[in-house]
């Protein structure tokens, strides 16, 4: 499980999101210039790219929303442990630190929407002739 270690968390979801970062150059690439038209099919171009920004976008919130609920546990379980020892120090430096990471893995949801955005809009800029997806 990639939930404890955020940095790990982090690296896999960087990975994930390659696609996205490269939307411009997947998109160019899979569009033919107008000299070009006649030999490639941008449309089944068009659906298929479409397919995999979907698959890439389910995963990653699959992911990122397994690791808030297993670090939601977490804070609970430990909140639990705080109240039958209260003096415990070690216990509330696993708690804060516990919060502070599942502060950034709903931070890193908010950044997942914004990539899904982004990517959204400029799949449809470019593929609008040739595919439109039923949303």
């Amino acid at each position: 499980m990639i939930c404890p270690d955020f940095l790990e968390f982090q690296d896999i979801i960087k990975k994930m999101r390659i696609l996205d970062d490269k939307i411009v150059y997947a998109l160019n690439t899979s569009l033919p210039t107008e000299s070009f038209q006649t030999k490639i099919d941008a449309t089944s171009a068009c659906q298929d790219l479409y397919e995999q920004i979907q698959k890439g976008h389910s995963e990653r919130e699959k992911v990122i929303k397994n690791c808030i609920i297993s670090s939601a546990d977490t804070v609970k379980n430990l909140k639990i442990a705080k109240e039958q020892k209260p003096d415990d120090i070690d216990l509330l430096r696993n708690i804060k630190a516990e919060q502070r990471k599942l502060r950034l893995l709903q931070t890193e949801l908010s950044v997942e929407e914004i990539i899904k955005e982004k990517t959204t809009k400029l799949f449809t800029e470019k593929c609008r002739n040739y595919f439109k997806p039923s949303y």
